[in-house]
């Protein structure tokens, strides 16, 4: 039997910004009509929850507002696992499809007062199978962001096939999209902030690259979705009222788009996946195969987790010898 075509869908909206449950409400409903739409993967943009931190670009460094705005980014940020990942977990499996969602990650294994920039991966039986943090936090971004580490670089097997994803800039960092084409990845989501040219472009290279579809969301944010209230606002020109123009696309193994760019608008991007597009191009151009050379090159990806802090404990019986070495060592007393 013939491997049959599927359909997947990017989403681009704008958060509610900075309010994590009306971010997670409003996504879900866009969930709800991808999957009645026969949607079998759903994309959402980078940091989607609780919104991007574009005032890194705009906002003096020193100014106190810096203070107030990470404080609140970091209140509505997501806690794995918690209530958040919860509610997608259960959308998920309601709706009965896989969902890649960007999220501001709290590090909750540690000071739990840093944030990492993670895109979720849940399966349709609503099971959160992986999360990535971001590996460089680009400019401006390391002021709100940590690096993750390479603990969290993987693909998934899924029963629509192998899927990768990396966060906006990560996918001009060639050895990380090499590893994702290494471990067999058919279907690469670039979730970003990004647009217009050369990031099309680049979706694009990556699709021919790769032999991949590609799936790019991102936030389509106009300056009124910025509440009043927060102040940052008069920091960008008057005139400009598309914060981000989004320019979500679909893009198939030979680098054609196959659906947008949507550009300036909210709403849901779907294209068919076609197995066949996946398999036969791959006799003339196979980066991670025929064409990879590893006499020549090699690749080693480093998979371990930096953990802040850890634990060393000794076990009773070895504290009870340090104990009695310790008093045998002492000068006794005349």
């Amino acid at each position: 039997m013939k491997p049959q075509p599927y359909k997947v869908a990017a989403v681009q909206i704008a958060p509610v910004f900075l309010d994590r449950e009306k971010t997670i409400d409003k996504a879900l409903r866009y969930l709800n009509d991808a999957a009645k739409a026969g949607a079998k993967l759903v994309v959402f943009p980078e940091a989607l929850v609780p919104g991007y931190p574009d005032w890194v670009w705009s906002v003096p460094a020193r100014e106190d507002l810096l203070d107030d705005l990470y404080g609140e980014l970091l209140e509505n940020s997501v806690e794995i696992p918690g209530d958040a990942t919860r509610r997608l977990c259960e959308a998920a499996r309601a709706a009965g499809v896989f969902i890649v969602m960007g999220v501001n990650e709290r590090n909750t294994e540690a000071s739990g007062g840093s944030l990492y920039n993670t895109l979720l991966f849940i399966d349709e039986r609503g099971e959160l199978v992986g999360r990535h943090r971001k590996l460089i936090p680009t400019g401006g971004e390391r002021l709100m962001w940590g690096q993750g580490d390479g603990s969290t670089l993987q693909v998934y097997d899924t029963p629509i096939g192998k899927l990768s994803g990396l966060i906006c800039w990560e996918n001009y960092m060639p050895l990380a999209r090499y590893a994702m084409y290494a471990w067999g990845s058919r279907i690469h989501v670039a979730s970003t902030w990004d647009r217009g040219e050369p990031w099309l472009s680049t979706v694009r290279h990556i699709a021919k690259e790769g032999r991949v579809y590609v799936i790019s969301s991102c936030q389509a944010f106009h300056r009124n979705d910025i509440p009043d209230r927060l102040g940052h606002k008069r920091y960008y020109p008057a005139d400009r009222m598309w914060i981000n123009a989004g320019d979500s696309a679909i893009v198939d193994p030979e680098g054609k788009f196959v659906a947008g760019p949507l550009h300036e608008a909210e709403g849901i991007l779907y294209a068919d996946i076609d197995p066949r597009a996946l398999a036969g191009p791959r006799w003339m151009l196979d980066v991670a195969g025929h064409y990879a050379r590893p006499d020549v090159f090699q690749l080693s990806v480093l998979r371990e987790a930096k953990a802040v802090i850890g634990e060393r404990r000794v076990a009773p019986r070895q504290a009870g010898k340090a104990r009695r070495a310790k008093t045998a060592s002492r000068p006794k007393k005349k």
